[in-house]
This record gives C-alpha cells, sequence and structure tokens, in this order.
C-alpha cells in the first residue's frame, strides 16, 4: 500500500471519528429532550395525538414492507450473505468482519439503551420512562441506518477501481432509513423522538465502523 493511499486512509479515519462523535451527541441531546420533558417530548405528544387514518388492503401490505427494511434478521441476513459474496469474490475476511463487528456493536449499544430508558411506546397511550418498554432509541432505525449503510460502504470500496468511481448507493441509504421511520410513525410503533435517537445512535455506529476500517489498512480492499 502506498504512503499517499496510507495518508488518505488515516484522515479519513480522524473525519469519521469527528463525525461519529458529533453524531452520538446528537444522540445524547435527544436523550436529554425525553429526561427532561422538553420540546421534542411536546411534539412527540402533538405527533401522536394527530388524527391517524386506518390503512388497509395493500397499502397496509406495503407499509409493513416499510417497516421490514429495519427488520433486524431480515437486514443481517442481506448484509452477511453480501458481504460473504463479496469477500468471496476479492479473497478477503474484511467485508465480513465489518458486519460481524456492527451487529455486535448495534445489539450491544442500542440493546442496552433501551434497557436503560426503558421508554413505553406510544400504542399504550401513555410515555413513561424506567418502566420497562423497548421504545427508546428505535431499533427499526438504527438496524436499518448502520445495516444498509455498511454494505453500501462496502459496495463502494471493493467497486471503486481505476478508472471508474465506486458505486455510490448513499440515496439507498437515506431513502430506506426514511422509509422505515415513515412507517413506524404512520403505524404508531415509536415516537417521533425514539426514531430520531435510533438514526442519531446508529449513525454513530456506522461512522465509528468506518474509522475502525480506514485505521487498519487492507492489501485487498481496493481504496
Amino acid at each position: 500500500m502506498s504512503v499517499d493511499l496510507i495518508v488518505k486512509r488515516r484522515a479519513q479515519m480522524k473525519r469519521a471519528i469527528k463525525q461519529s462523535i458529533l453524531l452520538f451527541v446528537g444522540f445524547l441531546i435527544t436523550s436529554q429532550q425525553i429526561l427532561t420533558k422538553g420540546l421534542l417530548y411536546d411534539i412527540d405528544h402533538h405527533v401522536v395525538n394527530m388524527k391517524h387514518y386506518r390503512i388497509t388492503g395493500m397499502a397496509s401490505h406495503f407499509l409493513l414492507a416499510m417497516d421490514d427494511l429495519g427488520l433486524r434478521w431480515f437486514t443481517a441476513t442481506v448484509l452477511l450473505v453480501s458481504a460473504a459474496i463479496i469477500g468471496w469474490r476479492f479473497k478477503s475476511f474484511r467485508p465480513l468482519n465489518l458486519s460481524l463487528l456492527a451487529l455486535l456493536s448495534l445489539n450491544l449499544v442500542v440493546g442496552c439503551a433501551k434497557l436503560v430508558f426503558g421508554r413505553s411506546k406510544p400504542r399504550l397511550h401513555f410515555d413513561e420512562l424506567h418502566v420497562g418498554g423497548l421504545s427508546y432509541p428505535s431499533g427499526h432505525a438504527a438496524n436499518a441506518l448502520i445495516s444498509w449503510g455498511l454494505l453500501a460502504y462496502i459496495i463502494y470500496r471493493y467497486t471503486k477501481r481505476a478508472p471508474f468511481n465506486g458505486v455510490n448507493l448513499t440515496w439507498v441509504v437515506v431513502l430506506f432509513s426514511v422509509a422505515v421511520c415513515v412507517a413506524s410513525l404512520i403505524r404508531n410503533t415509536h415516537w417521533l423522538s425514539d426514531l430520531i435517537g435510533g438514526l442519531f445512535l446508529g449513525g454513530s455506529i456506522l461512522v465509528a465502523i468506518i474509522a475502525v476500517d480506514r485505521y487498519f489498512p487492507s492489501k485487498k480492499q481496493p481504496s
């Protein structure tokens, strides 16, 4: 690996660490709003109290499919299988290792946060902390961002070969993450702040994983 590429990767690592910290600060601010019942807490209840129309038929199935884009077993399966195929193609364990690290971090960090806050879900028609609920932060939102985001990152890094640029799937990640959040709000399965907190925490974990990848060089990775 050339010196220029090493320097470039280290610069990317430092930038990723800064971004990860900023995203985690966003999660802390969101958490503070919930704990102190601030403005975001009021917005939560305003959104929930809005009139919800009953969705049936094909629209209901489509809404459920949108929500499933953040389903843990589904996204984990797609990520691991895709990472294994890419790793086999380039004779590298890096894609699979990154995927396993991301999934373990997701379950550990988000799972612990859910237990610490213990927030009740909006469908129960009351909003309390430390009651054994698992609403905050949203695992669906965090999972969608981490799983689809890491898959897009791996594809980008392993398809970036001169003279072509890598396949950038950022728009797909944004689309899937927004779809999961919209479906959760319509189905009334999460407070708005649950989703915001999940995105912040998931984004922080995702960018931290990218920082790890940038710190440890791999000769098998094209970029």
